[in-house]
């Protein structure tokens, strides 16, 4: 009896792992639900429909896009985080995924250990704009005007921990200035007051708030690359308006919750190297003023890694604390 139960359990356990690899196998079989954790308009939304429209053609079934803001980006991880891993919950998101633990006092998970990291797709240049009832147009104007009323200005940030926040908190050191900085649950509603002049300024990537600094509702005062970008050739660089030290991007990426099987990470891998690799790709990025950059999972997670790293030091020199 006992050699019996043992046997019987032996194939039920090879039928489950032989059910399990079958399922692996079939992936994908149903709709992929890519989580983006901001509201929609702003530039991680932009990018990640991109993908996830391309992905969606070469998988074949329907890649979703859901939006779940707030949270500084968490309540989006947190829906991710939760789900089986099984590579049909997904999470597309920008460098303040990574930040969590920096940013909130009781972030609701680990961004790097309950995640997988699945490949990094891109990099971007930021733009600092300005309120259009300001009359300033310059870094050192703006900088004059708020050492001299510093209770005049606010700055918005999309995010705790997004590139853009991140920058503003450099911008401020390099400056020497002390002022409020408002987050908000994406871009769009942070660039919405800044418009309205709510908030005087904000740092965030260009895809996201050229089309209103084009048609003049807000102002363009400086981009944080060596280089202008080549979307608004007309706007300096930070370095051209006397802060060379302002230098900074936004980058994005994909994860899936922990545990995500290997075979799934690579055939999602093999996807997306070749989708940023397609002509049709890169001009659609090189239209958002993206770099279509590729790294696969173990470069990622390097990359990830040193880029936390430098962000928590920028951080700790802010004596920043977790909200």
């Amino acid at each position: 009896m006992r050699r019996r139960n043992l046997v019987g359990g032996a194939a039920i356990g090879a039928a489950l792992a032989t059910s399990a690899m079958a399922q692996q196998a079939a992936y994908p079989s149903r709709t992929i639900r890519m989580v983006i954790p901001f509201a929609p308009g702003g530039g991680v939304d932009a990018v990640g429909r991109v993908v996830a429209q391309r992905l969606s053609e070469r998988l074949g079934v329907q890649v979703v896009v859901e939006n779940r803001a707030g949270g500084s980006g968490t309540i989006g991880g947190q829906s991710v985080g939760s789900s089986p891993p099984d590579g049909y919950s997904l999470l597309f998101s920008a460098s303040t995924h990574t930040m969590a633990r920096q940013v909130l006092r009781r972030p609701p998970y680990d961004p790097i250990a309950d995640f997988t990291p699945i490949a990094l797709l891109g990099g971007a240049p930021l733009i600092l704009v300005l309120s259009p009832n300001r009359p300033q147009t310059t870094i050192a104007e703006i900088v004059a005007d708020a050492r001299a009323r510093p209770d005049n200005w606010t700055f918005g940030a999309s995010a705790l921990g997004s590139p853009g926040h991140l920058a503003t908190i450099l911008f401020l050191k390099l400056a020497g200035l002390d002022l409020v900085v408002a987050p908000y649950r994406g871009t769009a509603p942070a660039l919405t007051d800044v418009a309205a002049g709510n908030v005087q300024m904000m740092i965030d990537p260009v895809l996201a708030l050229l089309p209103l600094v084009q048609s003049g509702g807000v102002k363009g005062i400086a981009v944080t690359t060596p280089r202008r970008s080549s979307l608004a050739p007309s706007i300096p660089t930070s370095a051209e308006e006397g802060m060379p030290g302002l230098v900074f991007s936004s980058w994005y990426g994909l994860w899936g919750p922990k545990g995500l099987p290997e075979p799934v990470v690579s055939l999602l891998n093999g996807h997306l190297g070749e989708i940023m690799r397609e002509p049709a790709t890169v001009e659609r990025f090189s239209a958002l003023g993206l770099e279509p950059i590729y790294s696969p999972q173990e470069e990622f997670a390097r990359f990830i890694d040193a880029d936390v790293a430098r962000n928590a030091e920028l951080l700790r020199s802010a004596n920043f604390q977790p909200e």
